[in-house]
């Protein structure tokens, strides 16, 4: 396969720095759903873990390496779940870790990051603004600033969910992963292009939050004025050029669903599978309501990346559905 910024011999490696807490999530066929979609599922379950996302497999690395070095204070810019995985990370190895958030990301996340010790600084606006401060203060204290999606830690992190697919489904003939910076989208479709390179690898984002997928089908960046999405973990609206070029060789494609789609699939993985889980990781499911005849009597995993979420929104979401 074309060369990415990823290799598959560092994934292999991360697995023996990442806490095994992280690894080896559940990955079983759900039959339950197949009714209801028309095709064979498979959950990738990114959930069962202490942070209940996929991001400390990334931050694990980060954090690994910085324990060893002379600076032990490390910042980040976060929607949530990045902040829960480097506090956690960064607090198993006695690092300062500062995570700057908006005011707006979900309570739920905000709680646990204070919880599991980082320091929190909520500014005004966006993920977009709390990129930006973030910057700044890595610049100001001369400390590590985590940027998700292009520090490789949280790509090739990442991708050691895509080395436990290829080494523990059976075939597959797609495999779905929600796009938002692009961490997953490239760590996964690295290992499963250079692995399985029959499968097809298919990104999925949010219609209200479409930079990332507007860039890959323009072959350049693309950024938006705004985000509108309940997918708060993938709004972001500045794709990073590094990404998009790896998006570029390992994506066969990239969609884009409505947010009644996410609502809906969100509610079948309640109903169907007994998971409460964060818009994002309903984002393969909405894909494949929204075009069935795709995916009809293929064998498809989607990746289920996160279940932080308010459980007064997710009610209202979730009982909207029912109507």
């Amino acid at each position: 396969m074309p060369e990415t910024r990823l290799d598959t011999a560092r994934i292999r490696a991360a697995r023996r720095v990442i806490d095994p807490v992280f690894l080896d999530t559940p990955l079983y066929r759900c039959e339950a759903l197949e009714p209801c979609l028309g095709c064979a599922v498979s959950i990738k379950l990114e959930t069962a873990n202490p942070i209940r996302s996929f991001k400390a497999r990334g931050t694990e690395l980060v954090a690994s390496r910085l324990a060893d070095s002379a600076s032990r204070a490390v910042v980040c810019a976060s929607a949530g779940n990045l902040g829960q995985a480097l506090a956690w990370s960064g607090r198993r190895r006695g690092l300062d870790v500062t995570v700057v958030a908006s005011r707006f990301a979900t309570r739920v996340k905000l709680d646990r990051i204070r919880a599991l010790g980082a320091k929190l600084e909520l500014v005004d606006g966006d993920h977009e603004t709390a990129r930006e401060r973030a910057a700044a203060i890595a610049r100001y204290d001369r400390i590590r600033l985590v940027e998700d999606s292009l520090d490789i830690e949280t790509c090739e992190g990442a991708a050691t969910i895509g080395l436990e697919l290829v080494d523990t489904a059976p075939s597959f003939d797609a495999v779905l992963i929600a796009l938002g910076g692009g961490a997953l989208a490239t760590g996964v479709g690295h290992v499963v292009k250079a692995l399985v390179p029959g499968a097809e690898v298919i990104c999925v984002q949010p219609l209200g939050a479409p930079a990332l997928t507007l860039s890959w089908r323009q072959r350049r960046v693309v950024t938006t004025d705004s985000a509108d999405t309940i997918a708060d973990g993938v709004a972001g609206r500045h794709p990073i050029p590094a990404v998009l070029d790896d998006l570029l060789l390992v994506a066969d494609d990239a969609v884009l669903v409505r947010e009644e789609s996410i609502v809906a699939g969100m509610r079948l993985l309640l109903n169907h599978a007994g998971l409460v889980v964060e818009p994002s990781a309903a984002l393969g499911i909405a894909a494949i309501l929204e075009d069935p005849d795709r995916f009809a009597g293929r064998h498809v995993v989607t990746i289920v990346c996160g279940s932080n979420v308010d459980v007064d929104a997710y009610h209202r979401w979730v009982s909207a559905a029912r109507r």
